[in-house]
């Protein structure tokens, strides 16, 4: 095992695929002799050519374009989208096209495309660049949206989802990128997309998360300890398809759940998780099922985004209304 933080295990994975299936093409805006604004792709262009490691234009509807002529010649495209936030200049072809080929032609022409972008607060970045926007990758039926929260299934996720005949969102974290080291094996390996982890176990409340809140509400499970609450942590890993048999079975078993998400409380996928709960396990449960999220605002400006965001305080405090009710 090896140890890397988050983008050490992505470019791992890149690096992985690249050598694997030559029709694995990389590209993006400054991924190249950069290896792109995170680094993510550093090395790639060096050792793979210009081929198929290469820069596009700063045009993110080119970009998604240029990937489903590519997807559609045999080629498995993973392009980068610099920021997530951009993602309204490509939705057209991720939204229009991407995610309805396979059905419009029948299943006869696979969509293998892995669409790459960070995303995510707490790293005060400019206006645009830090939005949790998962929400509407996972509203649009035929695509698969990933958001991995440690290094190790970082890198599974992404080598099974370029292995993948249909469009995959890969959502990254900026503030996950090199803010701790985890084990990660230096061989190939993968990671089942749509399918959740138990990262804490635990028998009085379920704590619901992904990405960067699943730290946060780890921390939250630390806390309740001290107070003898012992709160199971499951890790959804993909935001589209949901795993509820894994959420079901905990909530099942603690009888009482909280939703985590860093997007607004009217987007992600948490109301959508609340409503499966309660639409499947309602006579298990001893408590509402609640949210922690942000406000219903725009994402706020990096001087007040610490307030903004929410926390494992705000965690606490929900799982103690459950325990209480």
């Amino acid at each position: 095992m090896a140890q890397m933080t988050m983008i050490q295990a992505i470019t791992d994975a890149m690096r992985t695929e690249l050598k694997n299936d030559e029709d694995v093409l990389v590209f993006g805006e400054d991924v190249g002799q950069n290896g792109g604004v995170f680094r993510a792709t550093e090395g790639l262009q060096k050792e793979f050519g210009e081929d198929r490691v290469f820069d596009t234009p700063l045009a993110e509807s080119g970009i998604g374009g240029m990937s489903i002529g590519l997807a559609l010649q045999g080629f498995r495209p993973v392009p980068e989208i610099q920021f997530f936030g951009f993602v309204y200049e490509v939705m057209d072809a991720i939204s229009g096209q991407m995610a309805r080929y396979r059905y419009r032609s029948g299943g006869t022409r696979p969509m293998p495309i892995t669409v790459r972008s960070p995303f995510g607060g707490g790293v005060h970045t400019p206006e645009l660049h830090a939005d949790s926007l998962e929400g509407l990758m996972a509203q649009q039926p035929g695509l698969k949206v990933v958001i991995p929260s440690t290094p190790y299934d970082a890198k599974g996720l992404l080598i099974q989802s370029i292995r993948d005949n249909d469009p995959v969102i890969f959502l990254e974290h900026m503030k996950l990128y090199r803010s701790f080291r985890g084990e990660v094996p230096e061989e190939e390996y993968t990671i089942e997309l749509g399918k959740a982890e138990v990262k804490r176990e635990g028998k009085d409340v379920t704590l619901v998360a992904y990405g960067a809140m699943v730290h946060s509400s780890l921390k939250a499970a630390e806390e309740l300890e001290k107070d003898g609450i012992e709160a199971e942590v499951i890790d959804l890993r993909t935001v589209s398809p949901i795993d509820y048999e894994t959420v079901l079975e905990s909530v099942k078993k603690t009888n009482r759940a909280v939703v985590v998400q860093e997007a607004q409380r009217q987007a992600g996928v948490a109301a959508n998780i609340v409503s499966e709960i309660q639409e499947k396990a309602i006579l298990h449960l001893e408590a509402p099922v609640l949210r922690v999220a942000a406000p219903d605002t725009v994402y706020s400006f990096s001087q007040a985004e610490e307030v903004w965001l929410p926390n494992y305080n705000d965690i606490v405090e929900k799982v103690n209304k459950v325990m209480n009710f």
